[in-house]
């Protein structure tokens, strides 16, 4: 299924079960590179970012994912970029730096899975941002963990909450540039509040 299909056929849904209610969407740059950070609380979060958010996003996924045949045709139509989890994954951060390269917009949650709470994010969004010299935009999402849980099924309204992009200069990541724009980026989305 296509990110266009996806927009047409599947979004509307989401936004009607779950009542979707998104502030800041107006923040939001139309064209260019960017980079979506959110946090990731449900597996719900992909489908509720899409529903939200005006133009079409490449979603990075943990490459696992590419191991189920049915996931897989879905994400590579979608466009999605696989990433190994638990090391440096070269090819994976090039094909999303590349993406941003060519003005997408690639979405990422920093925290590496689904996670309740906030344990410090991977550096790897870092990593992209400022390879690619793209803005980030972070996104806190709401109450998705009611709806798609461990052990729950709801329909509680869902919210998405659009901050003010970061803007980042192009430069060769360190880990030191890596690490402060990581913790910035992730008090970013914790201070769009709740």
């Amino acid at each position: 299924m296509s990110y266009a299909v996806y927009k047409k056929l599947l979004a509307p849904l989401v936004e009607r079960l779950y009542r979707l209610e998104v502030r800041g969407v107006e923040r939001v740059p139309l064209s260019g590179p960017l980079l979506v950070v959110a946090n990731h609380e449900s597996v719900l979060d992909p489908f509720v970012l899409g529903a939200a958010l005006p133009r079409p996003i490449r979603f990075v996924g943990k490459s696992e994912l590419w191991e189920i045949p049915p996931a897989a045709w879905l994400l590579d139509a979608g466009g999605a970029i696989p990433i190994r989890r638990g090391g440096s994954d070269v090819s994976g951060v090039g094909a999303a730096v590349a993406a941003l390269d060519a003005g997408d917009a690639v979405a990422i949650f920093p925290g590496g899975g689904v996670i309740v709470g906030s344990p410090p994010w991977f550096r790897g969004a870092a990593r992209m941002a400022i390879a690619a010299g793209a803005p980030v935009l972070p996104v806190r999402l709401l109450d998705t963990r009611r709806a798609i849980g461990r052990g729950t099924i709801g329909f509680p309204r869902v919210g998405v909450l659009v901050g003010e992009p970061i803007p980042v200069p192009p430069g060769k990541p360190t880990i030191a540039s890596a690490r402060a724009l990581t913790r910035a980026m992730q008090r970013a989305v914790e201070s769009l509040g709740t």
